[in-house]
């Protein structure tokens, strides 16, 4: 991957985290569609992809946006990992409402759009969706009213949380801090 500004890929002690709470919800992989908003490294994107799922990887880097796509043809992902090139919340309302079953937030830290994305993100998660939310560990990301926190965690400057719609059998599961 090219050096970008703010680009800090999602560590792996985290990323493994994610994907086991991930695997107690979902229950499996098969048949269920991500979208990783601002993919940067496409660590969690790719992850998805590699556990038997699909993801659509939005980069808005054209340079980065053509090495994650030559890194999908190496690992010979075909339609399971999908590299889009642009604004990720123009893009993100490009797909049709309740189209994935998980969205991956992780904004550069300094554009100010993780209000945008959770946003954007309700609009196209499904149900019984996820969203996985990566925010600065010294920032108190607001969840918006209609969701719970299901999981959620920090390790050094970063502070992760999954959210499922209260709506959702999943928000039962939701830990009490």
């Amino acid at each position: 991957m090219i050096d970008l500004d703010g680009l800090r890929p999602t560590g792996n002690r985290i990323r493994e985290t994610v994907f086991d709470w991930l695997t107690f919800l979902l229950g499996g992989y098969s048949g269920k569609r991500a979208l990783d908003m601002f993919a940067g490294s496409g660590a969690l994107g790719l992850e998805f992809a590699s556990r038997g799922g699909t993801s659509v990887l939005i980069e808005r880097d054209p340079q980065n946006a053509r090495n994650l796509s030559d890194v999908c043809a190496k690992l010979k992902a075909g339609d399971d990992a999908v590299v889009r090139r642009g604004d990720s919340l123009t893009l993100t309302r490009s797909y049709p409402e309740r189209s994935f079953d998980v969205v991956f937030i992780d904004p550069p830290f300094a554009a100010g759009l993780h209000q945008s994305a959770l946003s954007a993100a309700a609009r196209v998660l499904t149900d019984d969706g996820l969203i996985y939310l990566e925010s600065p560990s010294e920032h108190e990301m607001p969840v918006p009213e209609d969701f719970a926190v299901l999981r959620s965690g920090s390790s050094g400057a970063v502070r992760y949380q999954l959210l499922a719609r209260k709506a959702s059998p999943l928000a039962d599961l939701a830990k009490e801090d």
